[in-house]
């Protein structure tokens, strides 16, 4: 595998960007849902909707890259999960990684990453949601200290699936 390079995206990644998240959530959920409801999601992944969110100054995108081709990201921002946060927080919004990718350490520099610009911003707390049943994501987040705290409707189209709302303190992280 090649070295993989971090960097903070900007404009110029949006159509990059709208590729990798609409080919990763297709290679990881699109087989649950009618085709209707996929699409109908994934308008989220589109080059203008991240060319808004990389001009947005409240979120902040990390992409990871190998021989120039974009492989992950992780996204964070305020919160926007329908919870009431405990102080002061951060949500990582999205942290996207290609298949072949998976076990090759970039999830961990991108939640490495995460945890630090939640620190950055002043959170005490970082908030995700994940799928109940993406056990490969969910016991990830459990090896970084991740709890679950509540449930989140997550819609796909006219579809709801059952998100768990888990938080990281980072003040009893060093």
């Amino acid at each position: 595998m090649s070295a993989i390079t971090y960097r903070q995206a900007g404009p110029d990644d949006a159509a990059r960007l709208a590729e990798l998240g609409r080919r990763t959530f297709i290679d990881t959920f699109g087989h649950l849902y009618a085709p209707e409801d996929l699409a109908a999601f994934l308008e989220v992944h589109s080059a203008e909707s991240w060319r808004e969110q990389l001009g947005d100054g409240t979120l902040s995108t990390c992409l990871a890259e190998a021989d120039g081709a974009a492989v992950a990201y992780a996204k964070v921002g305020p919160p926007s999960l329908p919870f009431q946060p405990r102080g002061p927080s951060v949500e990582l919004r999205q942290l996207y990684v290609l298949k072949q990718w998976h076990g090759a350490g970039v999830a961990a520099a991108l939640m490495d990453w995460a945890i630090a610009e939640a620190r950055t911003r002043g959170g005490e707390d970082l908030y995700l949601s994940v799928f109940i049943d993406n056990h490969r994501a969910r016991r990830f987040y459990e090896r970084y200290g991740f709890e679950e705290v509540g449930l989140y409707p997550f819609k796909v189209g006219n579809h709801y699936d059952d998100d768990r709302i888990m938080r990281l303190s980072l003040k009893d992280r060093t």
